[in-house]
């Protein structure tokens, strides 16, 4: 890592929790109090304090305007319910010196909301629902009754136990459901994509001809595909309102129902509805850039949900994104959010956009959030190759061949520090924790990740790199979807899949060596940190990531896959029950795995090459008594010349010390012992909150990267070699939606396959309708065909579907 931007880093993290915190020493800076018990007219003095937060800004920008420094507004315990968003511009925010400060007073609970609070008067509607009169015009699409978010009435029934969307079923659109719905148009449907890369959401219109549900929606994710047939759910229609915990509120009638569940007594209970997407929005007012705010220890609480949003393409992901959050900054620079709680917010927390710089969340909570945590995305302005859409290529005739951005619409130099961030992405599955997208130098350090549906780290793209994750615990991932990892990451740069540029060739000819890091200038760096994913990769680098360092990582289940790519190292890491998965590697890709400790030999899948250097990893065999040649990694890579077999003496596995004992053949290699690695939150507050992997539970696991259940065993079918698709590696490959399908190998081209345009390597899923879940299916349908019968086979080809016709043999 560049000392200057370690030094700028480490700096900010510094000020944000020592220096900034005393400012209020400074005698320029007046203190404004506010306290939901105040008056507006009074003087904002600890005896007088004000009643809003946006009193307290007006009285701060005349403050600035007298002394050229913005206050320090105090906010004294009690909620704040926001009728509108808080911006703070130019005009309100001051300098890195002199910040305007918005904070809780002492260790007080404050708490700003995007939502109102109701004054119900319930009375019995039937079967243990309660109903109440709100004031026409009423609108919300969360309940929370005190402080927790209730569940809109839906079928099935919310299960926390489910594995995908709280509980799903098949029959949710049969019509012999659905045609007793009186207002359908209230509701939404929710589904898994049919890959399960994410999830989709439609809001049902009205009815078809034939009394099915019109729809809109199903964008969410940016790779087209159906939704799953069998892993959704209806929400928001109040013929299915039967459960403890359910809601309903009638557009038509104002009138809200709720099934309380057990333990709540309605006429003592607190009742909140939402009606803001963002709770704070900090950016530039014309073009002067708000320079120089301290949010801290607030909890926000109480945003509309954004799923029918999340509609704008990014460069060639497989996201979409919406542009907000509780917290949303753009065009702004030196802000410190610190102590704060983003809790069950309906979308993002924290979403920082386009041209923005020193933006720091530190000592930061956030919990249940809809959508994703914090998420660092540029404009696609900022991009010289803005490609919409995975399928899109260009041709290397056409390429701009200028290194870096375009503009300055990205993020860049910020900091995201000792934060627990669980349980997001409630409502939408394509999300992470930490979202980083078409930014710069994004620091991510001592953060604790866990228990979400998709990757804890996700970095959409090459643009621009010189990220550096460092000391994270990141586990328990990828919990509703597949093919992906604990860390994921894309690549889908100006060079991927270019027209007249193969990429075998690319670093083998200096026209175009250059390429792979025209958008990844700098390398990203993932240091000292804890990975799991128990239904993936640990790492899982994606689609032509390139230009990484792997350094110093304890992978604990998944191992780490290098998909197509370029430059990249891994040394001095630890795959617990795993090794280094090497998936269609271009034939020089200039990558090095050196000094590394894997359980198990390498797991190729079409490589076309094995990178320039593979040497003096230990192979760990548990007993071995003396070490020997590592001959199963050798026969794989053709290189590791000093590489072993061994024990590699760990020193506790079961307590989670992955430390060698002395005479460890590893530290023999030269492999650093990581015992004194220190991964996830340091602060007390969150430590007392945070939870660990269970890794004697992994350690009993055989991981789902190496898991099979199928046999490869070919047959002979039309001329070509077919076998069954085997593995999550193969999955991930060819994009497949699930390890069912047939491979289909060594089409020759004078066979009625290769003329009806199959090719080898293509995944065979349906012949007509008939699904084609394995050779055995296949060889029974094929024995029903008669020769000259006009077949149509779906088949996968670069995560494509494609229908073509055919004659039976």
């Amino acid at each position: 890592m560049p000392n200057r931007r370690r030094f700028i880093l480490q700096s900010a993290a510094l000020a944000a929790s020592t220096g900034l915190r005393f400012a209020r020493a400074a005698q320029a800076q007046a203190e404004i109090y506010v306290s939901p018990q105040g008056d507006d007219f009074a003087a904002g003095s600890y005896a007088a304090p004000l009643c809003t937060i946006s009193a307290a800004l007006v009285r701060s920008r005349n403050q600035k305007k007298r002394t050229g420094q913005p206050a320090i507004i105090l906010l004294r315990e009690g909620t704040y319910a926001l009728a509108e968003p808080l911006h703070l511009g130019a005009e309100d925010t001051g300098s890195s010196a002199f910040p305007l400060r918005i904070e809780a007073f002492g260790n007080e609970h404050v708490l700003i909301s995007g939502g109102s609070r109701l004054r119900p008067k319930w009375r019995p509607y039937r079967d243990g629902i309660y109903q109440t009169k709100l004031e026409p015009g009423t609108t919300t699409d969360q309940l929370f009754v005190n402080g927790r978010r209730q569940i809109l009435a839906r079928y099935p029934n919310f299960d926390p136990h489910a594995k995908y969307l709280g509980g799903t079923a098949e029959d949710v659109l049969d019509l012999a459901r659905t045609r007793h719905y009186g207002h359908p148009s209230d509701g939404f449907i929710h589904a898994m994509q049919q890959s399960l890369w994410g999830s989709l959401h439609y809001k049902i219109t009205g009815r078809e001809k034939d009394g099915s549900f019109s729809l809109e929606g199903g964008w969410q994710v940016d790779r087209v595909q159906p939704m799953s047939k069998s892993l959704l759910f209806v929400e928001g229609l109040f013929e299915d309102l039967n459960a403890p915990g359910e809601w309903f509120l009638d557009p038509r009638t104002s009138v809200l129902y709720f099934y309380p569940p057990p333990g709540i007594d309605l006429n003592e209970a607190a009742v909140d509805v939402v009606r803001l997407e963002n709770i704070i929005t900090i950016g530039a007012d014309g073009h002067e850039t708000a320079t120089g705010l301290v949010v801290r220890g607030i909890t926000f609480r109480h945003t509309l949900r954004t799923f029918m949003k999340t509609r704008e393409q990014l460069l060639r992901s497989d996201w979409r994104i919406f542009r907000g959050g509780a917290v949303f900054v753009g065009d702004a620079k030196g802000i410190v959010l610190e102590d704060c709680f983003f809790d069950q917010l309906g979308g993002n927390a924290i979403f920082v956009s386009g041209r923005t710089e020193d933006v720091t969340v530190t000592s930061c909570r956030i919990e249940d959030a809809g959508a994703s945590g914090v998420c660092f995305v540029g404009k696609p302005t900022a991009a010289r190759s803005r490609l919409l859409g995975y399928q899109q290529t260009q041709s290397v005739e056409s390429l701009d061949r200028t290194p870096g951005p375009a503009s300055e619409d990205y993020p860049k130099h910020c900091l995201v520090h000792d934060c627990l961030i669980t349980r997001t992405g409630r409502f939408e599955k394509q999300t992470a924790p930490i979202q980083i997208e078409t930014a710069q130098d994004i620091h991510v350090r001592h953060c604790s990740l866990y228990d979400v549906p998709r990757a804890g780290i996700n970095i959409g793209d090459g643009c621009f790199g010189g990220h550096y994750i460092e000391a994270c615990d990141v586990f328990d991932t990828v919990l509703e979807t597949s093919d992906h990892g604990a860390f994921n990451a894309w690549g889908r740069d100006r060079w991927w899949h270019l027209r007249n540029a193969p990429e075998d060739a690319l670093l083998s000819s200096s026209e175009t060596r250059d390429l792979p890091t025209l958008d990844a200038v700098s390398p990203n760096l993932l240091n000292g940190n804890r990975w799991a994913c128990e239904h993936g990769w640990d790492i899982d680098l994606d689609d032509g990531s390139s230009n990484y360092r792997i350094e110093n990582n304890l992978c604990l289940c998944g191992g780490l896959k290098l998909r197509e790519g370029f430059f990249r190292s891994a040394e001095n890491n630890i795959l617990v029950n795993n090794t280094l998965h090497i998936h269609v590697w271009p034939a020089d890709s200039e990558d090095v795995f050196r000094r590394n400790v894997v359980f198990v030999p390498y797991r190729p899948i079409r490589p076309h090459g094995l990178g320039a250097d593979f040497d003096l990893n230990l192979l760990h065999h548990e007993g071995l008594q003396k070490t020997v040649s590592a001959t199963a990694l050798q026969a794989i890579s053709q290189q590791d010349e000093h590489s072993i077999e061994g024990d590699a003496l760990f020193r506790s596995k079961e307590l989670g010390d992955f430390g060698f004992a002395a005479g460890s053949p590893a530290l023999k290699l030269g492999i650093v012992d990581l015992s004194a690695a220190v991964y996830g939150v340091q602060s007390p507050k969150l430590l007392a909150l945070a939870r660990k992997p269970d890794i004697p539970r992994l350690l009993r696991t055989t991981p789902a990267t190496l898991r099979t259940v199928r046999r490869k065993d070919p047959v002979a079918w039309m001329g070509a070699s077919a076998r069954n698709l085997v593995g999550l590696g193969e999955m991930s490959e060819l994009g497949a939606p699930t390890e069912t399908g047939v491979v289909l190998e060594g089409v020759p081209e004078s066979s009625a396959l290769y003329a009806a345009g199959v090719r080898s390597g293509d995944l065979l899923l349906l012949i007509n309708s008939t699904p084609i879940v394995d050779t055995t299916a296949l060889m029974n349908f094929a024995r029903t065909l008669k020769h000259g019968d006009n077949i149509v086979l779906h088949i996968l080809r670069k995560q494509a579907l494609m229908e073509l016709g055919a004659s039976a043999p």
